[in-house]
């Protein structure tokens, strides 16, 4: 799903893949990167973006250098910063006349953030994060969020009930600190790929939506 493009991620790494879905009446781009384990072409990236382009969101989805290569070990993380700040203006570029949202699942999520932190991005409106990962699983702690305090930017965070990557109880406290540019949406009984069990009363391709309409309210009120 989507036109297939590349750009060059770094000289070192090379050209990488990605990949643009434009409904007819977008009025949003995001520039969404992948999560640690899996591609663009991932089962939630493929539906995530169909699901963001019903509500007028086109998305530019992009290979980090490692999963290009058919890796399973990421990047070292200069590499992974560096390919985020390529990606947007290659993004930009595809839609020039759509303003400009970036983040991703996962690690792709944090990544965008991280390169926030350390300077501007250049023409991103804002950040939306699918499950970001503030610990590993099983090791709660705050540290990896410590960085979105020199974010100047408005951030969505989608995140599900049962991640083992993001407690609650921590990712709470975490949003609230950042004050009201930061908007923490929780998703019951999902799990860091937004899985729900049959219990929920909701089916999967139900939450995915729901992200989706999140993502558009959220770029509706910061961008118009």
């Amino acid at each position: 799903m989507g036109n297939g493009l590349s750009f060059l991620a770094t000289p070192e790494k090379g050209t990488v893949s990605a990949l643009l879905v434009r409904p007819e009446r977008a009025r949003w781009l995001l520039a969404f990167g992948h999560g640690a384990g899996a591609g663009m072409r991932h089962r939630f990236m493929e539906e995530m973006s169909r699901a963001l382009a019903e509500v007028g969101i086109a998305t530019f989805r992009y290979q980090f250098p490692y999963m290009e290569a058919g890796s399973r070990r990421p990047d070292g993380r200069a590499t992974l910063l560096a390919t985020v700040r390529a990606a947007l203006p290659a993004a930009g570029e595809t839609a020039p006349d759509l303003p400009l949202l970036a983040g991703g699942k996962s690690m792709g999520g944090r990544m965008t953030s991280l390169a926030a932190a350390a300077a501007p991005l250049p023409g991103v409106r804002g950040l939306v994060f699918f499950g970001f990962p503030l610990h590993a699983a099983g090791q709660p702690s705050s540290e990896r969020g410590a960085h979105l305090a020199r974010v100047d930017l408005p951030l969505l965070f989608l995140q599900g009930e049962r991640d083992r990557l993001a407690a609650p109880e921590l990712m709470r406290p975490l949003c609230a600190a950042l004050g009201a540019r930061a908007r923490l949406e929780t998703v019951p009984d999902a799990d860091h790929g937004f899985h729900v069990p049959k219990r929920s009363g909701r089916s999967d391709a139900e939450v995915i939506a729901g992200l989706a309409a999140s993502v558009a309210r959220f770029a509706a009120d910061i961008v118009g």
